[in-house]
């Protein structure tokens, strides 16, 4: 009896190996809100790293987090690093490419709870007054990637917190003017 749960078990991890191992190589994760404001306004909340703590929704989930920022004070060569509890991690971005009211591009550097570098970027689209803010995150995905996303959505995951990201960066843009 305990050879046939042995080999049942063996097979089982064999087929969550495969499985894995099945999944996309890249990951894309995007999400798109309108703000009524000039793009501006909504690209100066993102360009300088110090305002990210009245929106981002990282802020909300370990207000004790600990920050530090290295570089100028907004645009390409800023930095921004953190610590904070399980669910916020260790890690820190860096913006490598910032076009005024139309773009930025940054480096994110993930050390705990699991390491890996990925790309995030803002584009701002403005028309009538108001700004279509999309915030986009891509990397690739390696072997425990893989398998957390076969327990877990991440895309979701990952997109629910782009969702109130821009929720409250629209009300926080809105709200100043």
């Amino acid at each position: 009896m305990l050879d046939i749960i042995l080999i049942l078990v063996a097979i089982a991890v064999i087929i969550f190996i495969i499985a894995a191992e099945m999944q996309p190589s890249e990951f894309r994760v995007t999400r798109t809100a309108t703000i009524s404001a000039p793009s501006s306004a909504v690209f100066a909340q993102v360009n300088e790293l110090q305002k990210w703590d009245a929106w981002s929704p990282w802020a909300k989930l370990d207000p004790e987090a600990k920050n530090s920022f290295e570089g100028p004070a907004s645009g390409t060569g800023a930095i921004m690093r953190w610590a904070g509890n399980n669910k916020v991690g260790q890690g820190s971005m860096t913006i490598i490419e910032s076009r005024p009211d139309e773009f930025i591009r940054f480096k994110l550097e993930f050390l705990k709870p699991f390491k890996a570098t990925n790309t995030a970027e803002f584009t701002f689209n403005s028309e009538n007054d108001q700004t279509t803010v999309t915030w986009s995150m891509y990397g690739k995905n390696n072997f425990m990637s893989k398998a957390m996303g076969l327990i877990m959505n991440c895309e979701r995951m990952v997109g629910g917190q782009f969702e109130k990201g821009l929720a409250a960066l629209k009300s926080v843009v809105e709200a100043a003017l």
